[in-house]
């Protein structure tokens, strides 16, 4: 059986745009694995969560009897030490949680040094 003359070339050709393909789509297209993905709508979902959660923790440091000790503390404090003190003083806490959530500490910590 003879094959015709075009067809190595046409493989040929088929391989390289299909790898100039994925290269492209990968680099610039963006494209992303399932793996990737999974991990980027996991941050957003996270982001999502502090955002809402934020202006929460905000009214929690305003109804709380000891907001002027704990924001003199606050103000005293680091930086890095201020979410601590948010989650101590329990204002980080979503309702029914039993444990704070760090990221809405530090959002709310941030936000309120900033008052």
């Amino acid at each position: 059986m003879n094959k015709p003359v075009w067809i190595k070339p046409a493989v040929y050709g088929a391989v390289v745009g299909a790898a100039a393909l994925a290269i492209i789509g990968f680099s610039w297209g963006g494209w992303v694995t399932g793996a990737t993905a999974q991990k980027m709508a996991e941050n957003a979902s996270s982001a999502a969560v502090v955002d809402a959660m934020t202006p929460y923790c905000i009214a929690q440091s305003k109804s709380d009897p000891n907001s002027a000790a704990v924001l003199a503390e606050m103000k005293a404090a680091s930086s890095y030490q201020r979410s601590g003190i948010v989650e101590k003083a329990g204002w980080a806490t979503p309702l029914g949680a039993e444990k704070p959530n760090s990221d809405v500490a530090k959002a709310c910590g941030t936000a309120l040094s900033a008052t």
